[in-house]
């Protein structure tokens, strides 16, 4: 008894006394162990435990057996009573197929040994039960109805649990509540919904539990409304201040983002648990406030709340989602010493929160560590590589795993095919491909969508469509990662396919929004991307950050820059990423002023700029002529933000020089850099010759491009282009001998304009357009107009030396001409032309778009692959920086 006096919660152990087969009474080799207090949630099977296992133990112990006469009967309970005991489920059954036909087994021996069966989650054998009761037509009501569906429920089976509840009248709230609970962990939270106003409806008095698990039902469907009626409505039967009750209500508005409503409920309670302060945490952290969820965890500790589990998991998100590395190591070290150290769900929380914020070796040294790991602890390993973009690593712990004798589960290969993703590791993703063919996952929902999601971020849609063709189920998501995909890998048409697509289906959500405007972008379709905006408005999804960016950069990439500024100056919290969409926008169509004017508005608002962020206001700077503003934007970089220049920047301060003439500063300043230079910088310097002329230093340039990108068919033709203008025919002659040797080709010239929903589609030199002739009329009307004012056409580009005739004829080919000219005879009255382009304008198309707008009176937006070029009044926006 003094040991037993020690203990914290005392099993009661005993050895009931029982019978055999010939009268001789023994003792099991084990002593029964009676359960602990079960909680009011599980009443039902407490009452069938206390009402008639506890009477038949009684009997068991005083009473001998009988097996004569009348008390036959009585005896073949007491045996089935008496197995059910001990947890002897075989014999138990044997008993009641044997007895059963002869009608000796009542009612609470039917309750035993069902609840036996939900105990050792033996379905078949409470069938077995079930068709026993029906064949020997014993009805199925009140108790014996409640521990059957209980039975049921227990061993998985809900569908036949429900289809007995419909039969059975049951006022017994607990019932109700294990139904709904039951639909609700599987998911179904629409049906425990609809359980639960049939219950009321019934007339069944809820009780605490009903309503916890009804308010989570509401939270995971974001039912604020019908969450609202719930809560006045428990308000009136008195449970508003019942504790459990409260913290329900709190995490149901903290999931609905009702954030001040979940925290005036929880400043009222008279009674927290750490139930509360979990909830409280949990809400801020799942709405973004990781800040608040922490200065939460301060105040339990403050006021010495006794932490558990639930609670350190929790900050650990918050300290993840602040990427805090300090302060997660500060709550591992209390966590140590708390006790909570040894637990695995705590060393897999706190693996995966060292590698959210960069410290993939400190995850590492844990994961080693771990005495156990589970499926979650390899799952998060591969998870932390898949971050860091080290696929490698994540795939041989992906083979490490398969070596053990551990089958991935879909965790683990949705994780290692995001590593794949992240870090564009084709190879290793077509391996794990494989994998899931011969595991048969294909079919997965999930795996099939992260599939995809892999094949479309390695840039290789072709599989991602066959992964998708062969899905006999898609979800949204399916349709998301395809338009996205799409979207991100240059096939703007295809995604706007696949979005019409989608909409026979599914309705449009924010992520589809996001995803299908950038392709609106890319293709210039302004009202294609107008249409997108007002299912926006209509459907109140333009309110989410990353809608509103994504519908500025659109307006801005479709020459809609006033429309842009109006959206951006509406967003009441911008981010980084807000401010740099129009600071880039502000430079692509040449106003270089009003992007430096807009960085210096984000540096007042308390946002300081990145990396991308002076990308975007150098590229402004060199594209306006602003020279002096743009060297003070680079050393500001260096020196004040100590941000070490990339390539990127480089290049901005090499075009910069070039663009203003300083042909060798930019020469030296390329040879000086701390970085090797690519194709790119070199590229951007011989453009530079070619805006001034400078042959021999586009000769020495040119060489350094062609060591580094042989192939590039873009450089030979910008240096014949120099040549061309310095009318060196004969080395112009070469490079294209020279081009020929290599087997290169002239990227094909394309130039589209969207006009009453439908793209026309020009490629230079080709004539089947249906208004071929009318075009090509005009266009040398306006040419022959040209010359006669004074604006001789540049017939260098034409990179050829023929007669004066083939030469405007290789002129008038050029597909962003064709356009301009097609929207001059087709556009209404008043409205702007809007052509785009593949590649980057020639200097003749440059000058006839200047012609065009000031005879006709019409703006002309062009944007080729450069910028935005905005043609009005015989004028450009770019004032000759292109």
């Amino acid at each position: 008894m003094s040991s037993m006096g020690k203990t914290s919660v005392v099993s009661l152990c005993i050895y009931p006394l029982a019978y055999d087969y010939t009268g001789k009474p023994f003792i099991p080799t084990k002593p029964l162990i009676l359960p602990k207090s079960l909680s009011s949630e599980t009443s039902v099977s407490s009452l069938a435990r206390g009402d008639f296992r506890n009477s038949v133990s009684t009997k068991a112990s005083i009473l001998s057996v009988n097996r004569t006469g009348k008390d036959c009967s009585f005896d073949c309970n007491v045996e089935i009573g008496k197995f059910c005991e001990v947890g002897n489920l075989q014999k138990a059954m044997e008993l009641l197929c044997r007895s059963g036909n002869l009608g000796l087994v009542d009612v609470p021996t039917c309750c035993c040994i069902l609840q036996l069966c939900a105990d050792l989650k033996s379905l078949d054998n409470g069938r077995k039960v079930h068709s026993f009761l029906n064949t020997a037509g014993i009805e199925i009501n009140g108790v014996l109805g409640s521990k059957l569906v209980f039975m049921y429920v227990s061993c998985g089976d809900l569908v036949e649990g429900r289809r007995v509840f419909d039969k059975i009248d049951s006022e017994n709230v607990f019932l109700w509540n294990l139904l709904m609970n039951a639909y609700a962990k599987m998911g179904s939270f629409q049906d425990s919904v609809l359980l639960f106003y049939k219950m009321l409806e019934t007339g069944v008095q809820a009780n605490s539990y009903t309503f916890s698990c009804i308010l989570k039902c509401f939270a995971a469907l974001r039912s604020r409304r019908e969450g609202e009626e719930v809560h006045a409505y428990l308000l009136k039967l008195g449970f508003g201040s019942c504790t459990t009750v409260v913290n329900s209500l709190i995490t149901f508005y903290f999931k609905c983002r009702r954030i001040e409503h979940g925290q005036k409920l929880f400043d009222k309670m008279c009674e927290r648990d750490i139930i509360s302060w979990n909830s409280m945490m949990s809400g801020y952290v799942v709405n973004g406030l990781a800040q608040k969820g922490i200065k939460t965890f301060n105040e339990i500790l403050r006021q010495g709340v006794g932490v558990d589990l639930s609670t350190m998991v929790v900050v650990l998100a918050a300290c993840a989602d602040v990427g805090s590395i300090w302060l997660s190591k500060a709550i591992h070290a209390y966590a140590m010493k708390a006790g909570f150290a040894t637990k695995m769900d705590f060393d897999n929380t706190i693996m995966d929160v060292y590698s959210k914020c960069g410290d993939i070796g400190g995850a590492v040294c844990i994961f080693q560590n771990m005495v156990e790991k589970d499926i979650v602890s390899w799952t998060s390993m591969i998870a932390g590589y898949g971050r860091e973009g080290m696929s490698n690593e994540a795939f041989e712990l992906f083979r490490t795993l398969r070596k053990r004798g551990i089958n991935p589960d879909v965790f683990v290969v949705t994780s290692i095919l995001h590593a794949c993703a992240c870090s564009g590791s084709l190879e290793n993703g077509l391996k794990v491909h494989e994998y899931i063919k011969e595991n048969n996952m294909e079919s997965n929902l999930v795996v099939s969508n992260a599939l995809m999601n892999m094949y479309s971020k390695c840039g290789s849609m072709e599989n991602a469509e066959n992964v998708f063709s062969r899905m006999t189920t898609r979800d949204i998501v399916s349709w998301n990662t395809m338009i996205g995909g799409y979207s991100k890998n240059g096939l703007p048409s295809e995604a706007l396919n696949m979005f019409i697509r989608m909409q026979l289906q599914f309705r449009p959500d924010d992520v589809s929004v996001t995803c299908i405007l950038p392709a609106c972008a890319s293709l210039g379709a302004l009202e294609r991307g107008r249409e997108v905006h007002c299912y926006l408005l209509k459907n109140e999804l333009s309110s989410d950050l990353l809608v509103a960016n994504a519908l500025v950069d659109m307006y801005v990439k479709c020459g809609a820059l006033a429309t842009a500024k109006l959206l951006f100056d509406k967003i009441v919290l911008k981010d980084l990423f807000s401010w740099t969409i129009m600071i880039a926008g502000f430079g692509m169509h040449g106003f270089g002023r009003e992007a430096i004017a807009t960085f210096n508005e984000m540096r007042q608002a308390g946002i300081e700029p990145d990396e991308t962020s002076f990308i975007s206001i150098l590229y402004a700077c060199s594209h306006s002529g602003l020279f002096d503003e743009g060297w003070k934007f680079f050393n500001l970089m260096r020196n004040e933000f100590h941000i070490q220049p990339k390539l990127d920047h480089y290049a901005c301060i090499v075009d910069l020089l070039a663009r203003a003439g300083k042909l060798s500063m930019a020469y030296k300043f390329i040879k000086n850099m701390p970085l090797e230079p690519d194709a790119t910088i070199w590229t951007v310097l011989l453009s530079g010759c070619r805006m001034h002329h400078d042959v021999r230093l586009a000769e020495k340039v040119a060489d350094h491009v062609f060591e580094l990108e042989p192939e590039n068919t873009h450089h030979y033709l910008l240096l014949a282009n120099i040549y061309a203008e310095a009318e060196k025919w004969n080395e112009v002659q070469q490079l294209r001998q020279r081009m020929i040797k290599r087997g290169l080709k002239k990227n094909v010239g394309c130039s589209w304009i969207g006009m009453k929903g439908e793209v026309y589609i020009f490629v230079s030199s080709r004539t089947n357009h249906p208004e071929a002739r009318n075009i090509t009329l005009l266009l040398k009307d306006l040419s022959k107009e040209m010359k006669e004012q004074g604006d001789a056409s540049r017939k260098k580009y034409a990179l050829i030396n023929t007669e004066e005739k083939q030469k405007q004829f290789a002129l008038c080919g050029h597909s962003e001409k064709l356009a301009m000219g097609f929207g001059i005879l087709r556009s209404p009255p008043g409205k702007a032309i809007r052509v785009t382009k593949n590649l980057r304008v020639c200097g003749e198309c440059h000058e006839m778009g200047k012609f065009m707008s000031k005879k006709f009176g019409k703006e002309i937006l062009l944007r080729d692959s450069n910028r935005f070029h905005h043609f009005k009044d015989g004028t450009c926006s770019c004032r000759g920086y292109w």
